[in-house]
């Protein structure tokens, strides 16, 4: 999170460059990047493919990318034909090493050109099956070796599970070093997630209150009111709990359970983070119940249209056990948060698109006000809103007008559209910059992405192992399975419906 504009000589190298994801999320990033003049001067795209398409027509194809994903729409003519001018197709087979060289002569001709050594990013956006076969060509090839200058990029999913992503991640680190590796992911990019931090720890009010004395519970909510749509060839073997819990929610629940960090350093602000998941309370196998719920939609209607239920979507599996929907109670182990529940939640086809993070404070230790006044009928929470609204709102009761003493929830709202007035940048804009100045504190270690898989794992293997006996169990359009209401009522407690003021 640097503030720095990437600066030096930049050599970006794309691989899997037709695909979706360098269509829809990284290209249209980088355009917007160029927009905002935070590339840097001499900059290339080098986009690596195995087909024959020539410059002209990638950037065609990249056109219609940006057009629908950029947060500014149809790029400008003159600007898009600048960043045109940045963009090289090169034709590579990545199962053919010698190909891997033929890459290695390019790189050098654009740095002899420019008279010196340049920043190279080599991003894989390609499926995880790829990523040992491409990190093997660019170390027989040699383009690993510069540690300070070259920079490899990997997305998620790391793995289907714990030994997996071991292999994966000890593929990748037998050429390069720890210190080399990216690994995005999307979520930490956010404006509203990186504002956790700014939230907690630029401000006296709110560490104080930030314990098991003053917190009753936390609850982490990431809901989509979109089913598995074409993506359910993937989600078959995914399902909610890899997908979203074990790189996303465990990631927030990160963010607001770490200690404060020493200084502003990547790798200080990664071990709190680390910390956070060594102190959660594992989950034995023979109390997964108590601790996880897991949902798939029904057929229902939201927003007046009727869905499909899970197992009727296009490459589903009608007899489907893949959970569409997940939720954890979990407890972290250490002196701020003793016995503290966080509860996390996420979920397809649910009530409503929505993010967010609430804190629900304990209640008032003597109640002074009688109970016709309304006290504790709603409690006093910090939500922090991440989509679609972004930004902060307390919940705290106050005196309605008039004579009779009647007590209301009120909200006290800070929106980063009023407060800042302009558009926050995308994930992957701030994600992109951090790689190409060499940022890694918004970017997963591999120590922290192992330690989310072993707390999840449990709960993954007796899901595999005892099929779900009331799938499906939630109708689209609600807020999920009445097992996660259970989960959470053993407490005493209920979801809070999330906090939405736009229609």
């Amino acid at each position: 999170m640097k503030a720095a504009i990437a600066s030096s000589d930049t050599l970006f190298v794309l691989f899997g460059a037709s695909g979706d994801l360098a269509w829809r999320m990284v290209v249209p990033a980088l355009f917007d990047l160029y927009l905002d003049k935070h590339l840097p001067e001499r900059f290339r795209l080098l986009a690596v493919g195995r087909s024959d398409a020539g410059d002209a027509a990638l950037a065609e194809h990249y056109f219609k990318g940006v057009a629908e994903n950029s947060r500014r729409g149809a790029p400008p003519p003159d600007a898009w034909q600048a960043f045109c001018g940045m963009i090289r197709h090169i034709r590579i087979d990545v199962s053919a090493p010698e190909d891997f060289s033929k890459l290695g002569k390019a790189l050098e001709i654009y740095e002899t050109e420019w008279g010196g050594k340049a920043e190279r990013v080599f991003y894989l956006a390609t499926p995880p099956s790829l990523f040992e076969r491409i990190a093997l060509g660019l170390g027989a090839a040699g383009l690993s070796q510069d540690r300070d200058h070259v920079r490899m990029v990997v997305e998620k999913p790391l793995g289907n599970d714990l030994d997996s992503f071991r292999r994966i991640n000890d593929a990748l680190c037998r050429i390069f070093e720890e210190r080399q590796l990216f690994r995005i992911d999307h979520y930490l990019g956010k404006e509203t997630v990186q504002n956790i931090l700014a939230m907690r720890f630029a401000n006296p009010i709110f560490e104080p209150i930030w314990n098991r004395r003053y917190v009753d519970h936390v609850t982490i909510t990431v809901a989509e009111t979109l089913g598995v749509g074409k993506r359910g060839g993937y989600y078959e073997h995914a399902g909610a709990l890899r997908d979203m819990v074990q790189n996303h929610l465990l990631q927030l629940l990160c963010l607001v359970a770490m200690e404060p960090p020493v200084a502003y350093d990547a790798d200080d602000i990664r071990d709190k983070k680390v910390d956070v998941l060594h102190a959660v309370r594992p989950i034995p196998r023979d109390t997964v119940d108590s601790f996880a719920a897991r949902g798939q939609y029904a057929e229902g209607w939201i927003q007046g249209a009727k869905l499909a239920p899970y197992r009727d979507e296009a490459d589903v599996d009608p007899h489907s056990n893949t959970e569409t929907y997940a939720a954890l109670k979990l407890y972290v182990d250490n002196w701020r948060w003793q016995d503290v529940p966080f509860y996390l939640r996420t979920g397809k086809c649910l009530a409503a698109s929505v993010s967010e993070i609430s804190i629900r404070f304990r209640d008032v230790p003597h109640r002074a006000f009688p109970a016709s006044a309304g006290l504790n009928a709603q409690p006093t929470r910090l939500i922090i809103q991440m989509s679609p609204e972004q930004g902060i709102v307390l919940k705290f009761m106050a005196k309605e007008p008039g004579s009779q003493l009647r007590l209301r929830l009120v909200d006290m709202r800070f929106s980063y559209m009023e407060a800042f007035k302009t558009d926050t940048p995308a994930a992957y804009e701030t994600l992109l910059r951090d790689v190409m100045v060499g940022d890694a504190t918004l970017f997963m270690r591999a120590d922290q992405v192992e330690a989310a898989w072993k707390l999840v794992m449990p709960i993954l293997d007796v899901w595999a192992e005892n099929p779900a006996a009331d799938f499906p169990n939630y109708a689209a359009g609600t807020w999920g399975p009445e097992s996660a209401d259970l989960l959470v009522a053993r407490d005493g407690n209920s979801w809070l419906t999330p906090t939405i003021t736009k229609a």
